[in-house]
């Protein structure tokens, strides 16, 4: 999914709300996965420097398949500070946007459709 660089900001800002606004994010492949499979994820997102790439390579497709918004962001630093883990994420999940769902549904709208 093509996203302008300026959404891919405001994705980090959003994290960082729904971090700070007591949302619940899971952080990490396997735990994303989980997620996307069983349809609680709300948006996902990678970081465009995870090495092998094939670590997540599996996400976009099965988030398309669930119809769950997929973003990357550049880095896995800026990630897990943005989601409030404290250290690098090679993918995150929002589960539930606590307080910031007013935030999330406005991102989401800015995000191409899924199809």
């Amino acid at each position: 999914m093509k996203v302008p660089d300026e959404v891919k900001a405001e994705v980090l800002n959003v994290l960082q709300e729904i971090s700070n606004a007591g949302g619940k994010i899971r952080a990490g492949v396997n735990e994303v996965t989980k997620s996307i499979q069983r349809g609680t994820a709300k948006l996902v997102v990678v970081a465009e420097d995870v090495n092998p790439p094939e670590i997540v390579a599996h996400l976009p497709k099965l988030a398309k398949e669930k119809r769950i918004h997929l973003v990357y962001v550049k880095s896995k630093d800026d990630l897990g500070k943005a989601s409030g883990k404290g250290v690098s994420a090679s993918s995150v999940a929002v589960i539930d946007p606590g307080k910031a769902k007013d935030v999330l549904e406005r991102l989401l709208a800015k995000l191409p459709k899924v199809e």
